[in-house]
């Protein structure tokens, strides 16, 4: 299997030593030969300190021997199934590229864009090819964050969402795909969502960013490496997440209209939630889950603990 990429800046060689290490061929590509120079300093960097913790299962010479270097557009995307565009977060930018990516790849290759919050629909509006292209959005560095997000423009094909889906699982990703385009997408949104209340709590002098960040670091995030915050809701409170949403959702209302935000978590809403939660998790197994959860945090405390001895 071979993957394109289009930009060598720090997301280009992270998708590149991503592809790499799951056995593909990669071809990169930069308009400016300084960007592939220090991307091959880069990526010899990234191997090696992935090699120092154990996290290769070759040789740092030997994922690096799978990553070629290419003079033109045409040669990186030659062969490819799949063309990852990390260019910088410019529309106008990725339309270029992605209008000759369109007459230089073949009707099945996926065209994908490393946007952290265009809509693919902007990017692909009157272009040829339009069926091909999409958002595969990751968490930076991907090669320690493994999700990505596949995110369709309504003009996308269901083909071609498969497609990137297989390539991004073949290269140990974890690919989640969106029902639907929106701005921002799903990681930048609930990132953003923290992001506003932490700038707002430091403006309204509740606590200092060293505090809100140690907020995060030691508790809110240290549960979010372990589940995510409907799991969170469903087993912090013993009835799952709709006793969760009975004796909180009013505070968690009143919070939001002080920043002016009028979302309220409908009965509808609610039983959506609780209907995908206990598909994942019937109730009579909520007790094991809660101390899987436990167990898990142990372990990672233990973990931390050692580490710092």
């Amino acid at each position: 299997m071979t993957a394109a990429v289009v930009g060598t800046g720090s997301i280009g060689v992270a998708f590149a030593l991503v592809f790499a290490r799951a056995g593909m061929t990669v071809r990169c590509w930069d308009p400016l030969p300084e960007s592939m120079q220090r991307a091959k300093g880069d990526l010899a960097d990234r191997l090696t300190r992935l090699d120092a913790h154990g996290l290769l299962a070759e040789r740092p010479h030997e994922v690096a021997a799978r990553v070629s270097f290419a003079s033109t557009l045409s040669e990186a995307v030659q062969g490819a199934t799949l063309v990852q565009e990390c260019a910088p977060e410019r529309l106008d930018l990725k339309r270029s590229l992605f209008a000759e990516l369109a007459g230089s790849t073949g009707d099945e290759v996926v065209l994908a864009s490393s946007s952290s919050a265009i809509r693919p629909s902007a990017i692909a509006e009157d272009l040829p090819a339009t069926d091909r292209i999409l958002v595969g959005h990751p968490g930076n560095p991907p090669y320690l964050l493994p999700v990505i997000e596949v995110v369709p423009s309504p003009a996308t094909s269901a083909q071609t969402v498969e497609h990137a889906r297989a390539t991004y699982s073949a290269a140990r990703l974890r690919p989640v795909a969106l029902r639907r385009e929106v701005e921002g997408f799903v990681f930048n949104r609930l990132q953003g969502a923290l992001l506003r209340e932490a700038y707002c709590l430091l403006r309204d002098g509740v606590a200092g960013v060293e505090d809100i960040d140690t907020v995060v670091r030691c508790g809110l995030g240290r549960r979010w490496s372990v589940i995510g915050p409907f799991e969170t809701a469903d087993l912090n409170t013993r009835g799952g997440i709709a006793a969760h949403a009975e004796k909180l959702g009013p505070a968690y209302a009143r919070m939001g209209a002080e920043r002016g935000q009028h979302d309220p978590w409908t009965p509808e809403l609610v039983a959506q939630a609780e209907a995908e939660r206990r598909a994942l998790l019937p109730l009579e197994q909520w007790e094991d889950r809660v101390r899987w959860r436990d167990e898990r945090l142990m372990a990672l405390t233990a973990f931390e603990n050692s580490a710092d001895a």
